[in-house]
């Protein structure tokens, strides 16, 4: 049985983060990799996984389902175009909704679902570094046999 404070384990950032940074698609949408990570950092263009503004922790217990956000940003230079950084974050997301199907590693949180909570948002910084952004929303439980550390 799973300890109920198991689920602040759960993560849904660093569960997608590590999937992505793996994906073979993602790396080859974004150019190599590396461009894979939590913070705005070059090399570009690059893919920043963070937590979400939305999603549902239910009642805190077995599956809840936080928003992870994906957040593309080109060069500062506003290279690539926007086609070329909404089709790399579309590829991405798709590459994070493949983990329902992924084989189970005990030490993961399991993800039953993945699915977008809104469109793809054109949202330059203020310096006109393009930005995309799209919230997926991951429904997840901790490992079987969780337990607080």
């Amino acid at each position: 049985m799973t300890d109920s404070y198991a689920v602040a384990d759960a993560d849904p950032v660093a569960t997608v983060l590590s999937w992505l940074t793996e994906h073979p698609e993602a790396t080859k949408a974004l150019g190599g990799p590396g461009r894979v990570s939590g913070i705005v950092e070059g090399p570009w263009p690059h893919l920043r996984v963070t937590a979400g503004a939305g999603g549902d922790l239910r009642d805190l217990s077995w599956a809840t389902e936080p928003e992870v956000a994906l957040e593309i940003y080109g060069d500062p230079g506003g290279w690539p175009g926007p086609a070329a950084l909404r089709r790399a974050l579309l590829v991405c997301a798709v590459a994070a909704a493949e983990l329902p199907r992924a084989p189970q590693d005990a030490r993961r949180p399991v993800v039953s679902r993945v699915r977008p909570s809104g469109m793809l948002i054109d949202s330059p910084l203020v310096t006109g570094q393009p930005r995309y952004i799209l919230g997926l929303l991951i429904t997840l439980r901790p490992p079987e046999g969780s337990t607080r550390r």
